[in-house]
């Protein structure tokens, strides 16, 4: 009778002990803590049935606008993985994606049949594929990593899911810099400003000065096309780079942040700063283009 009391004693302690990490410290004792953690609770709770109510606790933290009380929503969510039960899973799919990703997001990336230069275009089509989806590979592995640390970092000595976080976070360390490897491109901002703007004002000015207008009228052209072909090039890699991740990583990465719950949204990806370059450098080329053929033409 004694060891069955024992025992029952021990399950009735084993609950309290794992759950009371989550419950508030109302001992009535006066500590900043606890009035903090008490209003954060209160809307927690009346924020899907009160609002007049979850207002005024908005307005008692501070919140003032919607982002305020994201903020406040991700402030007051306790447990570090909304859904431990899941974690292991979501995670693995997630490894799994960018694993399949790295290696196939910039394999044989089709292009038109344009003779000669189909290898040529298809190895420049390539380069900006293989830049946007490492630059988002390596993204989103330093995302989780952190994510990993900070919630580990958050959550009680004797919570029971932390080994599981533990272990998830020094795998993610591990293989971090593989998949952080060389994009053996440059950045959209460099190859779009940096370079090309100089680029083409030395060239544009080049070709002012040469006195046969024939010559100088088919450089124009010749200059409209190549800033054409650079743009569709950035569009195309861009558009297979943004299919290539949906098709491959997006959704696990957004299922894994579901699972882990109240971290805000995952890493993007850059094909649409890409494609914005690609209409400046046509804007450019066709102002470019005008500007020289009414000079010609003057």
């Amino acid at each position: 009778m004694a060891k069955n009391a024992d025992a029952a004693g021990k399950a009735a302690d084993t609950p309290a002990r794992k759950t009371r990490d989550w419950k508030l410290d109302t001992d009535g004792d006066g500590l900043g803590l606890d009035d903090l953690v008490n209003r954060l609770d209160s809307f927690q709770m009346l924020r899907k049935s009160t609002g007049a109510d979850a207002d005024q606790v908005l307005t008692e933290l501070g919140a003032t606008s919607e982002i305020d009380r994201e903020i406040v929503l991700q402030l007051g969510a306790k447990r570090p993985l909304g859904h431990p039960q899941r974690f292991e899973e979501a995670h693995s799919l997630a490894i799994r994606s960018l694993e399949v990703l790295d290696r196939n997001g910039h394999r044989s990336v089709p292009v038109p049949n344009l003779s000669f230069l189909s290898p040529v275009v298809s190895f420049l089509v390539q380069i900006v594929t293989q830049f946007i989806v490492r630059s988002y590979i390596s993204s989103v592995i330093d995302s989780m990593y952190r994510l990993y640390e900070r919630r580990e970092a958050a959550s009680p000595a004797d919570w029971e899911h932390l080994p599981m976080l533990t272990r998830a976070r020094i795998h993610t360390e591990r293989i971090r810099p593989g998949f952080k490897r060389s994009k053996l491109a440059l950045p959209g901002f460099l190859f779009g400003g940096v370079i090309l703007s100089p680029l083409i004002g030395v060239v544009q000015s080049a070709i002012s000065s040469l006195n046969n207008e024939p010559v100088r009228l088919g450089l124009l052209i010749v200059l409209f096309l190549l800033m054409t072909t650079v743009s569709w090039v950035l569009v195309k890699g861009s558009a297979v780079a943004r299919r290539r991740i949906r098709l491959t990583a997006e959704n696990p990465i957004k299922a894994l942040y579901q699972i882990i719950g109240r971290c805000g949204n995952p890493p993007g990806n850059m094909s649409t700063v890409f494609v914005v370059i690609s209409l400046i450098l046509t804007l450019i080329s066709l102002v470019v283009v005008a500007v020289g053929i009414i000079d010609v033409l003057t």
